[in-house]
Parts: structure tokens; sequence; C-alpha cells
């Protein structure tokens, strides 16, 4: 620790104390003949008590002998006895001195992998090219002496490791082992650049790095060293420029430290102070020491009720060598840097622990969980013996680490993740598919997307160190281009600690923007020391992560919506300025009735002075039970202007919703027609006035309509105001009762007065085809109303016939639309021409898939074609997208093949919802309701002027649903919580993911159908598609976690004349999703049943038959190939029966026993089948398609010509004697 003194009370970790430093006092301890374990460092941090643990370590004589090394230096022939940590057959032995240079007598020692270089190998096994473990520095020189110097030291240090000297080997073998050669040398290629016109080496430095780039190159793991030099002279620059590749089998970040110190020390001419080279087979050997089952039992207790991965913007696929990865950087700032240790030092724990917790913290921000786990890159030296932090290799390992933010305090995380981190490195060099074997997180999901790579590191002396002057001339005419470094996880944050300052790294797919990543860590931090400073009792969860410039942008910047419109004014006061403005002007039509302005205002004054006659007054409720048609339009306007609320009520309703609704509206009149009398019967309570709107009387208990005035009621003097109700609207509701949403004048006056989406005039036409009960009816008919528009009332016969409903948006001039997503998606492509013509066409109210639309944009546009949202709770739209115009898909047969790929690509997008209209909205917000970061899932709220006023007879539900707005300097100002998931993107628009309470679990798995229905739509010949979880028939597997038979069942509607089959729409589904995603059953439907709304009627969609089935039950291997791999799987897999059907990973394979797999695919078939084929194939019968396809390629066209030739020669008897059949069939 560099101190002059330390007391005996002193803290170790409160001195500075980290893991890199354990494993140096543990073996300093050893060289004077004493010994200590980690976990007594931990256990007792004070010198006093540390002292006492020595003393009682002591006695325990159970101390690891590593075994020696039996192969002596002149060998030339190697047995299996002299390899004790590896068992391997004569056979294998002399196939590994066979194809080492130099034969048995350049092979100094073999011996097994660590577990993650198991790891690394099947990454390195499953890419086709390009290695992502393989890490590449550049480094310049001015002179090429200089140059050769320094690889004449790097080949010392070469000479010196054993692990240095090592390759990889595992073709042909039962497991892989790694091969120590006595030599091996560094392998130097001089790479000539391409010459520009004018014969100059034009930016040498970019085509050596594109030369040796990892993600194209890779290096022969069976050759040593496992390095690679690749040299080239820039003349531009005079100098010498060296790309150094480097394998991470052999290596991790502290060996390259050691490995460049050695280098130095030689160059300065010390070779007598290099530390003596210890073997890696040391920490091989010590590792292999620990059983198994230790490691199991530490795992289950801490991660198997653990059933489904952390996954931080809902990245959960580990990333291919060659996925776009972005990477960030960001230096701690000092004042901080300081902080984060002054708060360690206090709890008696290193600062990677706070680091840990911050992490936690982002996560659990970015994914929406707050029982975190991600992986932790462990130094892996704790466990290494005797001189572990001088030897060279791949220590280093990943392993989990969970991390539970709920209802903890900032001070209780930290402790508890002290202690778990503490016992986790008991366990370092555990296996990482060990650990996830014991989580409840099914094969092959992984049970982590993001990594943690905390580390001890030295500043580059080149820029650090002018102190010493020997050091200087060493990096004299040298310097550090660059080194790159990257794994396959989606998500890395590496945290350097250099001793005072800390460094951050963030590795990110392209789709998540690394910088934030460092901001997000660099706020959680920050804040994390101040609270455990100032209020270490203060909840985790109440810590933000959000830099303020992001939460000024998603709280503010996204929601700049604020527009004037008219908030104290009456819908019906507006239409009545429209009616002395423009008396004689077409307000409504309806077949062949027609009503102008002025005399739906008379109509509608002399029903509303009828209703205030029967005692409505302002927010009562008057319920309205009608036919689509001029009738209706008239009790809506009456009963606002009367200062009642209407309540529409869908005459299709069953009889016992239709009682509960008026019993529960409470209405003071129930305006109606003859028609729909008897079927209301009883439902209708007997002290409700019945007006019968279509003979203009009431029940004999009332006076007739007629009578009345057709002036305009006084609204002041009723003390109506738009803070009263305009209509109640019943929706279903969870408990099965329905519930009604109380809205106000006001609401509606934001929703069609300078909206932002849609700017309605006097020559508009607006279609209405919405049911009144369904809220869309409110834009339809207040947008015409208000403005002066005409409004055309489409007859249910009309709406349901496609042609007849397209000829008759042509022939009325309709300039407006609104469909349900449903009627949408049929109607685009039945009637496309009808709506080219059209201003408005605006759908939503489901998961819009993308293909009707973005082909209507591009073939038949509307002026503005938007995809909208909302929820009746604020006022039917909330957010608005416009579909863009991307390009024709109407095009000659010469031009449709350069079309169809990129028109294919954006059908695949889903549709926005879009931006918040005028003054709107909306927040994302996670369980805390703090919100998430940009790109992050979280609950949808929406606030602003449409919020409605709450449920009606509903207090308890209004107040979990109708929450103040946090975030909003309106004291009075409310949200309303959605209940629907989304993720805001980055221009601003919003990706709607579907509700909370239809994301299903099946296996362990969480599944969101949408995102099945959005490649199932995507399938050749799909139109429309719908997935459900059902109780599934008896071939389905059980769920775990319930015991009960579940499967995912698909509706699919065929585009017109086709044909769909089951198996093959299934087959398309694989080539995207997991497996776990894909459903069992296909129902095809002409079309969905809907509700009379329009939606989709979950409940209408019927059973699976036989037919449907596309997946099927336990079926015996067939056919010699079937049955040998079968019994490679029952081996490997420990069980005593295998089907042909049967999953690799189901049955509980993983990552790395596919190497085995492909291992012994290659001893009993003799053929090399790649990992990646095995993974991408989990089932028996498609592996052994793969092994027979093999063997074809093995066999060759001209052996296949000669084998058919001879079989053509041969009689039906000798044919059947062949196959084993029988001639007579």
């Amino acid at each position: 620790m560099e101190l002059e003194q330390i007391s005996r009370h002193d803290h170790f970790f409160e001195l500075g104390g980290h893991s890199l430093m354990i494993v140096s006092l543990i073996d300093r301890l050893r060289s004077f003949g004493w010994r200590l374990d980690v976990r007594s460092v931990f256990s007792a941090p004070i010198l006093t008590e540390m002292a006492q643990a020595i003393l009682a370590y002591q006695g325990d004589a159970n101390a690891f002998a590593v075994p020696p090394n039996l192969i002596p230096e002149e060998c030339t022939a190697i047995s299996p006895d002299m390899l004790p940590l590896v068992s391997l057959t004569q056979a294998e032995i002399d196939a590994i001195a066979e194809a080492v240079p130099g034969g048995a007598s350049n092979v100094q020692d073999i011996y097994p992998l660590a577990p993650l270089q198991e790891g690394i190998l099947f990454h390195y096994l499953m890419q086709a090219q390009g290695d992502t473990y393989l890490l590449q520095s550049m480094l310049a020189f001015d002179t090429r002496e200089k140059l050769d110097i320094f690889l004449n030291a790097l080949q010392q240090v070469i000479d010196r490791h054993d692990i240095l000297r090592t390759a990889i080997c595992w073709q042909g073998l039962t497991q892989a082992v790694q091969v120590v050669w006595r030599q091996a040398s560094l392998n130097i290629n001089i790479f000539t650049p391409a010459m520009s016109s004018d014969n100059i080496a034009d930016n040498v430095l970019a085509q050596l790095r594109a030369h040796t780039d990892p993600r194209q190159h890779r290096l022969d793991l069976s050759r040593a060293p496992l390095f690679a030099a690749d040299i080239a002279f820039d003349p531009a620059q005079n100098e010498w420029l060296l790309a150094l590749r480097f394998h991470h089998l052999v290596s991790d970040h502290m060996t390259m430290e050691l490995i460049f110190a050695e280098i130095e020390l030689i160059l300065q001419g010390r070779t007598e102070t290099l530390p003596t080279a210890l073997p890696y087979r040391n920490f091989i050997a010590q590792i292999l020491s620990i059983p198994a089952a230790i490691h199991e039992t530490y795992f289950r207790d801490r991660l198997a009720d653990i059933d489904s991965p952390t996954a931080p913007f809902g990245v959960l696929t580990i990333s291919s060598n060659d996925t776009p990865i972005a990477e960030a950087r960001l230096s701690v700032e000092p004042a901080l840097a300081e902080a984060i240790r002054l708060q360690a030092r206090r709890l008696g724990v290193s600062s990677s622990v706070l680091f840990h917790v911050a992490w936690a913290q982002v996560l659990a921000q970015a994914s929406g969980c707050d029982d975190v786990v991600f992986g932790s890159v462990l130094l892996g030296r704790l466990q290494g013996g005797v001189g572990a932090d001088q030897i060279l290799g791949m220590f280093i390992n990943t392993l989990p680490v969970r991390i539970s933010l709920n209802g903890n305090n900032v001070q209780e995380v930290v402790r508890a993740t002290y202690r778990d981190l503490m016992l986790l490195l008991e366990h370092e060099q555990a296996p990482l598919t060990l650990a996830q074997r014991c989580s409840g997180v099914p094969q092959p999901m992984p049970l982590f997307s993001a990594l943690l790579n905390y580390r001890h590191s030295q500043a580059s002396q080149a820029d650090t160190d002018n102190t010493n002057p020997a050091k200087n001339e060493f990096w004299s005419g040298m310097r550090v281009i660059a080194t790159k470094e990257r794994t396959n996880y989606p998500l890395t944050l590496s945290v350097d600690d250099f001793g005072t300052d800390f460094y951050l790294t963030a590795q990110a797919v392209i789709d998540i923007d690394p910088a934030r990543i460092t901001n997000y860590m660099v706020t959680a931090i920050r804040g994390l020391v101040e609270a455990l400073a100032d209020a270490p009792q203060t909840l985790i969860q109440a810590l933000p992560i959000l830099p303020l410039a992001e939460q000024q942008q998603l709280l503010v910047d996204f929601n700049a919506t604020q527009t004037d419109f008219p908030q104290d004014a009456l819908l019906h006061q507006l239409f009545e300025a429209q009616a002395v403005r423009q008396p004689n002007a077409t307000a409504v039509v309806f077949e062949d009735q027609i009503l102008s302005y002025g005399e739906l205002n008379r109509r509608a004054n002399r029903l509303a002075h009828h209703l205030i006659a029967l005692g409505v007054r302002p927010d009562d409720r008057v319920a309205i039970c009608v036919e689509r048609s001029p009738d209706m339009v008239v009790g809506l306007l009456a009963t606002l202007k009367a200062g009642g609320a209407y309540v529409p009520i869908d005459p299709g309703n069953p009889n016992e919703r239709l009682a509960y609704m008026l019993n529960d509206a409470a209405p003071m009149a129930l305006l109606t027609q003859t028609e729909w009398l008897n079927k209301l019967g009883d439902s209708v309570p007997d002290a409700i006035p019945i007006v019968l709107l279509d003979i203009q009387e009431t029940d004999i208990r009332q006076t007739s309509p007629t009578a009345q005035s057709t002036d305009n009621p006084d609204a002041q003097l009723l003390g109506l105001t738009s803070r009263h109700l305009a209509y109640v609207i019943y929706t279903s509701g969870s408990t099965g009762l329905p519930k009604g949403v109380m809205v106000e004048h006001r609401n509606v006056l934001r929703l069609i007065i300078n909206n932002g989406f849609a700017d309605i005039g006097p020559d508009d036409c607006i279609a209405h085809c919405a049911n009144i009960s369904f809220d869309a009816a409110t834009w339809e008919i207040w947008s015409g109303l208000v403005h002066g528009a005409r409004i055309l009332l489409i007859p249910e016969k009309t709406l349901l016939q496609p042609a007849y409903f397209g000829q008759c948006l042509s022939s009325e001039g309709v300039s407006a639309l609104f469909l349900t997503t449903m009627l949408f998606n049929q109607y685009a492509n039945l009637i496309a021409p009808s709506l080219s013509g059209l201003r408005y066409v605006l759908f939503g109210g489901e998961q819009a898939d993308s293909h009707s639309a973005i082909r209507l944009k591009a073939d038949y546009p509307p002026e503005h074609l938007l995809h909208v949202y909302g929820p009746t709770e604020t006022t039917t739209f909330a957010t608005f997208y416009e579909i863009p115009f991307i390009e024709s898909t109407i095009e000659s047969t010469a031009e449709k093949n350069t079309t169809e790929e990129s028109s294919t690509e954006n059908e695949g997008r889903k549709i926005p919802i879009g931006r918040p209209i005028s003054n709107t909205r909306i927040y994302i917000l996670d369980k805390q309701r703090q919100p998430v970061p940009l790109g992050a899932i979280g609950e949808i709220y929406i606030a602003g002027a449409g919020v409605a006023r709450g449920y009606l007879n509903r207090p308890e539900l209004t107040a979990e649903r109708f929450l103040p707005d946090l975030f909003s300097p309106d004291a009075d100002a409310r949200m309303y919580k959605t209940g629907d998931l989304g993720r805001w993107l980055p221009d601003g628009s919003i990706e709607y993911l579907g509700r909370s309470d239809f994301q299903i679990k099946l296996r362990g798995f969480r599944i969101e159908p949408g995102e099945i229905e959005s490649r199932l739509v995507q399938c050749d010949g799909v139109r429309e598609a719908v997935v459900l979880l059902r109780e599934g028939r008896h071939e389905e597997r059980f769920d775990e976690k319930t015991g009960e038979q579940k499967q995912l069942v698909a509706y699919v509607v065929p585009q017109a004349g086709v044909e769909l089959v089951p198996a093959e729409l299934r087959q398309q589904l694989a080539l995207h999703l997991a497996d776990y995603m894909l459903p069992s059953a296909f129902v095809m439907l002409t079309a969905f049943p809907l509700t009379p709304n329009g939606k989709l009627n979950r409940q209408a969609l019927p059973a699976p038959d036989e037919s449907a089935v596309a997946a099927r039950g336990y079926e015996a291997p067939d056919g010699e190939k079937e049955i040998i791999l079968a019994q490679i799987w029952q081996d490997l897999l420990g069980l005593k029966q295998v089907g042909r059907h049967d999953h690799f990973f189901e049955l509980g394979g993983h990552s790395l026993m596919v190497v085995q797999l492909a291992m012994r695919i290659q001893t009993e078939f003799l053929v090399d089948i790649p990992v990646a084929s095995l993974f991408l194939a989990p089932k028996l019968m498609e592996q052994a398609d793969i092994i027979l396809a093999a063997q074809m390629d093995v066999i060759g066209e001209s052996d296949i010509e000669s084998l058919q030739n001879a079989l053509d020669s041969m009689s039906m008897e000798e044919l059947m004697a062949i196959i084993g059949g029988d001639n007579n069939q």
C-alpha cells in the first residue's frame, strides 16, 4: 500500500486494499511460510484479526500440491501416464504430437482449458470469419532498429513463459486441450501498402488496420504462439508501424501489463531483475482440484429463482463478431473519484463494490427489473497459488452477479453487494455454463447480456511517467497508437482503476449509444456516493441515473406540445357559432337524409330544452342507445346543450351488460329509438324517462320534446363550464365489469382544435364509421361539427362491404377517415384507390404491422396517413405518427428485383405510435415512476389537457390509474397510467411494445406476442396474424412453473388465394425467432372476429384442432445416423431416451456441450460440422440431416457418380438386400 505506518487496528480495505492487492498479500505471506485464504481477508480485514486468521490457518494440513509435469525434456514419445492433469488416449496424444512442428520432442506439456478459455473457444468455433476475442494493438516506432529491438524483446518474453508458447487442440479429441510447445517463434509479416496514383503509399495506418482487422481475420489456434506481428513503413509519418495481435485465450488485461513490464526490463538491460517464470499449469491444476458440487451449491442458492434474464434496452441476443459495436470513453472527474474512494474506505469496502452497485442501478433502469443479474469479469488469480500475481495467462473469468434493489436503502445494498462479491470470489473459476445451469433461465437463452469489467490498470508509461529516466529512454521513439478489445456481449462497461482516477469505457451494439451508458454510470455513481455521505437510508431506487440533459430531453423537449386552444369553451357553443356562420351548410348526411347546421341546431335545441325539463343539470348523465343516424347526432348535441354528459350504449351489447351500465351511470334520461326499446326491455330501470328520438316522443309520463323552444339554452344560466362532463364512455374492465370514463369538454377541445395532426376545416367531409361507444367517434363527430365540416354517417352494412364502402368514400367526397387497425389492414388492400384521394386517413386501436400502411402510402397515398394511439382515458388520441413515403412498390419487372429487398426491409419495421399530439405529454416510466433511459422499455403514462376526470363511481380505481403529474409545475396536473409498454426512439417517436398484461410466460420465458405477430405478417402469404397462449394439447410440454400444459397458438389470415401450411410457417419463423417463441399450432381464418367497436375479439378465436398442429410429441430416432446421434446426445446429457424431434438445449444442453457434441460427431461420423451449424439446428433430426449433407460433400461429385452407376447396374434383389427391404413391396 506504500504507507509508512500501519496500526494494528487498521482496516485493509479502508486503506485502499483491493482484489489484486489480496493476491500479492497472500503470495507475500506464502514466501514467509504462512498461509491465508481469500475469505479470511474479507472476514478479518483488520490487521489484528487477520494475524489471528493466519495463525488459525497454519494448522490446516490439506494444502493443495500441484501434480508435476512428467514429460522429460528430451522426450520423443509421450504416453498417457505423463499427463496427470488430463485423460487422453494414446491415439489422441499421438495426433496432438503429430500436429506440432518437431513432434513430441517439441511438446512440453498438455492440460485442459480454464473455464473462460472454453467459452472463448466456443465463440471462436461459432464464428465463420473474424474473431471477437482477438485483440489488436497498434504501435509506432521512429526507426526500424527500435521496432526490431522491441520484437526481439517480445520473443524473449514468449520464450520465458509456457502460456505464450501454447496452442489449442480440439479436432479429433474428446475434450479440448492446450499444448505447450518448447519452441515457438513469433510470426512477423511485412505488409506492403497499396499505392495511390502518384505512387505514394496512402494512409498506411488505415490500410494496416484493415489488413489485421479481427472482425475479418483470425489466427490459427492450433499454431503457437497465439500472437502475430504485422509491420509496415509509413513514409508520410516517417515511422514504422506494428500491428500486434494477441489472443484472449492466452492473455488477459493483467497478463498484457506483465508482458510489457518484462519487455521494458529487457530493453533496459535489467534481465537479472525479471521475476521467476512460473507455469500456467499450476493454475489449471488448482482449479481442477475444486469439486463442481461446491460451485453448484453456491450458484443454486443464488440463482435458482431467476427464471428470466436481465435484458437492458430489451437486448438479449449475444452479439456475433460482425455485429457493429460502438465505443465511448469518459474519465471520472477527480472530485468524484475522490468521493468514491472516500465512501468506499468509510464503509470498509473496495471501490469496485460501489461500481457494481451503480451498474446494477443502470441496468435496473434500462431493463425494468429491480432484481438484476449481470456478468462481472473477475481477476481470477485469488485461487492461483504461488506467484499468482506474476504468472502470465488467461486468469479472468466472467460470472453472474445478482443485486436486488427492491425496497433497500443505499447502505444496505452496498453492504449486501460486498458480502455477495466476497462469496463469489471463492468460486471465481467456476464455469459460467455451470452457473447458468443452476439458474431458472432455460437454455439456450443467456443468463445475462450486460457485463462489468472492473480492473486495476497502469497508465501508459509513455504518457504518464516523466520522472524515471530509464523509462523515458525505453519509451523514446515508441508510442502506442491504440489498443482494441471487445467481447461478444451487447453491452459492456469497463472501469479502469488507475489508483487515483477512474476511466470508463462502454461498448454497445449500434442500437445503444455507448456515450449515454457512460453518462448514466457517472450519474448513478455520483448519486450513490452523495446518498452514502448525506442520507444512507435513502431507498436506492429513488436515485436517478439519467443526466439532467437527458431528463430535459425526455420530459421537456419531447413533450414541447403546448399550443393555444379554447380550453374554456364548450363543444356545443362552438357548433352553435358554426350554425350562425353557415346555417345552410350541410352538417350531417345519412343515406338520403341531409341536415343543415341550422336545422341540426334547431332539432337539438328542442330536445335539449326537453332534457332540461326532465331535470338534467351539469354533469348529469343522459344515456343514448341508437343506431348510427341523424337522430344520434341530435341526441349527442342536445345532451351537451342541456348541460349533461351523454353515455353511449351499444344496443348490440348483452342485456346483462346493458343493465349494468344503465344502473351504474344512473342517467337522468334514456335517448333511444323504437327499434331498440324492446331489446332494452328490463335493462332500463323504471325511474329513467325514455325519449324515442325517431318519433320525437317520450313515454306516457312525460311531455313531447316537439313543443320545446328552438333557441340555444343559456349555458351561463345552467352554470355550465368546460370542466363539466361531455360524455361517459364505458370500456372493458379487468374485473369483467365495464368502467365508465368521465371526459370533460376541455378534454375534447384539446383533441380537435389546433391538435398538431389534422387541420379540419369547412371544406372537409369526415366519414363517421365508429360505434359511438368507441371513443374514436369523438374525433369523427366533434372535429366535423366544431369546424363546420360535413359528417357522412356510414351505415354498418355499408362499412362491412368493402367495395360499396370504397365507392361511398369516393362518391361522397370524403376527405378524412378513421379505421381500426384490423379494418385498415383489410381495406388498405381491398379499396386502396378509394383511399388515395383523402386528406387524412387515420388508423389505430391495435398494434399495427407495416405491410398495409407502407404499401398504401407508396402506391395509393392519401395526403396524410397517420397511425394514432391513445386510450379512452386520455380522450381518444394521445400520439400520432405520419407514415413516411418510402418508394413505390408498383414497378416494372426489370426494376422489381432491385427494389424488392429494400421494400421488404421497410415493411418489416414496426410502425411507431409517434409523438404526442398538441397539449399532451408522454412519460415512459419505471416501477418507481421515474423516467427510463432513451430506448429502454417502460410503462407509458399520459399527461396534459386530454386526461379525463376519472372513472364513474370508482374512486379507488381512479386513484390507482389517474395520478398526480410528478413532472408538471401545476400542482393539479394529473397523468394516466396506461398499462401499455413502450420506449422512446432517438427522433422523439415512441415504439409501442404491447400491453403489460398481454405479456405471457412459457417455460420460464417472458414472451411479447407482438414480436411474434410482427414476424408472422412478414411470412409469405400472411396478411394478418395474432398470437395467444392457450391451454395446450397433451403433446405439449408442461410449464415447469405452473404444472399446466400451455402452448403458443398463432391465428393467421392468409392473403387472397394463398393456402398456408403450419409446418412451413413455423419453419419460416424459425429463421428469425428463438425456438421458445415458435407457435406450436397455426389456426387459419378467413377473417378475425371483431368486437362491435371494430377491435379484435380474442375470446371468439377458436381452439386449434389437429390440422393446426405444427409441432409433434416423442418419436423414436429414424435411421442409423439418428440412432447414433441420439446415443451421443444421451451420453452427453445423461438421458435414457432422446426423440428425433427433441431439442438439444431444452434437454439441458449448453454452449460448451455443443463443442463436445461436434467433437463426438467428428469421431463417429468422420465429418467436421461447424459448431454454429449445430447451434442453429438444435433438433436431432436437423443435426442428422446436416451430418448427411457433410458426408455427401466429403464423398464428392465423382464418387457419387460412380456410386450411382454401380447402383444402376444392380438388380432389384441386390438393391433390396442392401437396404433391407422386401421387393414385393
